[in-house]
C-alpha cells in the first residue's frame, strides 16, 4: 500500500489511498446498477473478488506514477471513489511538458445530492495541477447523464466535443459528451474560500519607571500557549477598546486604569488560520494597585531592547520595532 502519499482534505471528506479494508464497502456501493450504468470500466454485476483486485492494482499504478485512484471519505465512511490517470498515447518526450489526465469518479447513491462530487473532484484536479505539473484534465460523461456534465462544468472542465466509448456495464458502446480544461480554467471555476471572520482584540504595552514593558505567557492550555504577548483580550460586542482593556486589565493583572491613561499607538492586522485578527494597541504608563498574574500567568518586565529575544505570536512581532524605535 502506498505510504507516502498525503490525504487531500476539504470542507468535508479526505481523499485518500484506498485499504483493504474499503473492499466491502466499495463492492456495495459500486454494485448498484444507478452507479455502474454511468462507468465504462466497471462490470455488472461487479464480482466481490475484483473488489480486492482493483485495491491492489491502484496501489502498483500509483507507485508507477501512472495513476492516482482514491477513496472519498465522508466521516471516516467511504462513500465513492475518484481518480486521476495519465494519458500513455503520448510520445514519452512530449509528456513531460504536455502531460495531460483523465479525471474519473463515482459516489455511492445515498450520498447523492450533498454536492460531494464537485467537491472531490475540484480538489484532485487542484492537487494534481500543483504535483504533477499537468497541462491539461479531461474526461467524459454519457451524454444523458445530466448530473455528471454539471459536475465537470462547474469544477471547469469545458465541452470539447462528442464520442463513443464502450462501456463495461451496458455491454455496448454509448454515446458520451467530452471535456477538458487547464490549470487557468479549472482555477477559475474553484470557488473563493469564505471570508475569515474579523476578530477584534485589544492589548496595551505596559511601561514602567524604568521603561520597561510588560509581557505576559500565554498559559498551558491555550491556543499558543508559552509565547508571550502584551497583556489585554477580546473585545465584546458593543465594548469600546478601551472598555475592555479596563475590565481585562482588571481581570488579568489586577490593576485599575482609567480611560484617559490609555493613549492610542498602533494597531495589527493579521490573518490566521480561521480568522483575521485586529489588535489596536495602546500605552500606559500609569495605573493603581500591584500588577501581579491574577490568572496564574507568568510576567516578564522587559527592556524594549530585549523584547525581540520573547518568542511572540505573529500578530504581535511587528510591534516589537515600533516600540523599540519609541520607547
Amino acid at each position: 500500500m502506498p505510504l507516502d502519499f498525503t490525504p487531500i482534505r476539504t470542507a468535508r471528506l479526505t481523499l485518500r489511498p484506498l485499504s483493504p479494508e474499503d473492499a466491502a464497502p466499495l463492492h456495495r456501493l459500486v454494485n448498484d446498477w444507478e452507479v455502474a450504468k454511468t462507468l465504462a470500466r466497471v462490470p455488472f454485476p461487479y464480482p466481490r473478488e475484483l473488489a480486492d483486485e482493483w485495491i491492489a492494482a491502484t496501489w502498483a499504478q500509483m507507485a508507477a506514477g501512472e495513476a492516482w485512484h482514491l477513496a472519498i471519505e465522508q466521516g471516516g465512511a467511504l462513500v465513492g471513489c475518484i481518480g486521476l490517470t495519465l494519458d500513455r498515447d503520448r510520445p514519452r518526450e512530449e509528456r513531460a511538458e504536455q502531460r495531460r489526465a483523465e479525471l474519473g469518479y463515482w459516489i455511492g447513491r445515498r450520498a447523492w445530492g450533498q454536492g460531494l462530487a464537485p467537491e472531490a473532484a475540484g480538489a484532485l484536479c487542484a492537487w494534481a495541477f500543483e504535483s504533477l505539473g499537468l497541462a491539461e484534465i479531461h474526461a467524459s460523461a454519457l451524454r444523458d447523464n445530466l448530473r455528471s456534465q454539471a459536475v465537470l462544468r462547474r469544477i471547469g472542465l469545458r465541452p470539447a466535443g462528442e464520442g463513443v466509448q464502450p462501456f463495461l456495464s451496458r455491454g455496448a458502446k454509448m454515446p458520451v459528451l467530452l471535456f477538458r480544461g487547464d490549470r487557468a480554467a479549472l482555477a477559475a471555476a474553484r470557488p473563493a474560500p469564505p471570508p475569515k471572520p474579523i476578530v477584534l482584540v485589544a492589548a496595551v504595552a505596559l511601561v514602567d519607571s524604568d521603561g520597561r514593558v510588560l509581557l505576559a505567557q500565554r498559559p498551558e492550555g491555550k491556543s499558543m500557549a508559552g509565547l508571550w504577548e502584551f497583556p489585554g483580550g477580546k473585545v465584546d460586542a458593543g465594548e469600546t477598546p478601551e472598555r475592555a482593556l479596563i475590565r481585562e486589565l482588571k481581570e488579568e493583572l489586577d490593576i485599575d486604569v482609567t480611560e484617559a491613561c490609555l493613549g492610542p499607538f498602533t494597531f495589527a492586522s493579521h490573518s490566521y488560520e480561521k480568522f483575521h485578527l485586529l489588535m489596536p494597541l495602546y500605552l500606559c504608563r500609569r495605573w493603581n494597585g500591584t500588577v501581579r498574574g491574577a490568572e496564574g500567568q507568568k510576567l516578564a518586565w522587559v527592556r524594549v531592547q530585549k523584547l525581540a529575544d520573547y518568542p511572540m505570536p505573529p500578530a504581535d512581532v511587528p510591534l516589537v520595532a515600533m516600540l523599540r524605535d519609541f520607547l
